[in-house]
């Protein structure tokens, strides 16, 4: 299975690219154009960066990128990817591929960002994977406009945000599952074996 991590010259790619490879026969990729990212069987938006700076980067395959996913490629979006997911964000300008509609805006809590473990309420995003706790690094989180495609909970002084939602074989994950132990392991190896059936 070919996997590619869309590489928007944010972040650390090596604790993503080795939780991917666990799952045997996966071919891990990284792919800097978005237009070629997308030829792939599985996309992965990885988690570290600011939302404009990746918004440019993204930009010249956006509709590429929003046509793949409406029709059925599957990706895996992990913090900013998942923000990148949405229509826009409140922390830098440009456009996200839309899949889920919804604004990214600042986490309302006194302590910002957000650091460390927290919990993931009623996650029902990957079957055959439950996390009930995960690893958080993030100021910024996912509004979305339909909380049907919400597929977790979690709460961080009193803001309650989407920790995961999903359509169709979309899944986005505010926490980051890489860092997330053992569990998020499993959450990644889950993700990967549901959507290569």
């Amino acid at each position: 299975m070919r996997v590619t991590l869309f590489d928007y010259g944010a972040g650390n790619l090596h604790s993503l690219s080795k939780a991917l490879s666990t799952v045997p026969g996966v071919d891990v990729r990284v792919e800097e154009d978005p237009r070629r990212a997308v030829d792939t069987e599985v996309l992965v938006l990885p988690g570290v960066g600011a939302f404009g700076a990746a918004a440019a980067r993204l930009s010249p395959g956006l509709d590429v990128m929003r046509t793949a996913l409406e029709g059925g490629l599957p990706c895996l979006g992990i913090c900013l990817g998942m923000q990148l997911l949405f229509d826009s964000s409140e922390e830098g300008p440009g456009q996200g591929v839309g899949h889920f509609a919804g604004r990214v805006t600042r986490l309302n809590a006194r302590r910002v960002p957000q650091m460390g473990w927290n919990s993931v309420d009623a996650d029902r995003t990957v079957s055959g994977s439950t996390m009930a706790m995960a690893y958080y690094a993030h100021s910024f989180v996912c509004r979305a406009e339909d909380s049907s495609v919400v597929t977790a909970w979690t709460t961080h002084e009193g803001d309650r945000f989407p920790a995961a939602v999903r359509r169709g074989s979309v899944v986005g994950v505010q926490f980051h599952p890489e860092k997330s132990s053992s569990q998020g392991v499993a959450f990644i190896q889950g993700f990967l074996r549901e959507v290569s059936s």
